[in-house]
């Protein structure tokens, strides 16, 4: 038998935003919010990047200097950790997950071609920082999943190679990472303040 998941159950994951949200979701005042942008890279949910506190801050502090295109402000940046329970993930980074994906641009690209309409794009340099050809097409995976009445997936996982690379011929870039998208408030376990190695609260800068 063939296990679907061959990832833990739960991981660590790390928002960035700004600190007056941060406080509020400390204190059980608010929760972090999904993501529904046409360019979000991994479809729709609340965005993790895995086990990976400095990266969540470097882009909250990324978005801190420069308008978002989802209006959202980040005045002081700030880092929620959260315990999250995966359930069942669309890892892409599991050779059965990535044939989904595939097999999900190539209905739509049938769709779109019946339909005589052009296919969302990819754009924004090297790095394709727009993601609307990618966010359609693990939207419309989704979407066939729910149609045929199958488990839907509860989040999505992927790695990315980002960033300039580390030095010639390098194979490595110094914004690697992985990304988490959790679909569901529920698999959100509980949130934590990143602490350090002597129990205080994480200096980033």
């Amino acid at each position: 038998m063939i296990v679907d998941t061959a990832i833990p159950s739960f991981i660590l994951g790390y928002h960035g935003c700004d600190k007056g949200l941060a406080e509020d979701v400390f204190a059980g005042k608010a929760a972090l919010e999904s993501s529904s942008n046409d360019y979000d890279w991994l479809g729709d949910g609340i965005y993790f990047w895995e086990h990976n506190a400095q990266r969540a801050y470097d882009f909250a502090r990324a978005m801190s200097k420069r308008p978002h295109p989802s209006g959202q402000k980040i005045k002081t940046p700030a880092v929620v950790g959260a315990v999250i329970n995966l359930r069942h993930c669309l890892n892409l980074l599991d050779s059965r997950h990535i044939k989904m994906v595939k097999r999900a641009h190539a209905d739509m690209a049938e769709t779109f071609s019946l339909l005589d309409m052009e296919m969302p794009k990819n754009s924004g340099g090297t790095d394709l920082f727009s993601r609307k050809l990618d966010c359609a097409v693990i939207r419309m995976l989704h979407d066939t999943r729910k149609r045929a009445k199958q488990e839907p997936f509860g989040s999505v996982r992927a790695a990315f190679f980002e960033g300039d690379r580390l030095y010639d011929n390098s194979g490595f870039a110094s914004k690697n990472h992985i990304q988490v998208c959790t679909r569901q408030q529920e698999q959100i376990i509980g949130y934590f303040r990143p602490m350090n190695e002597k129990g205080r609260p994480v200096d980033f800068t």
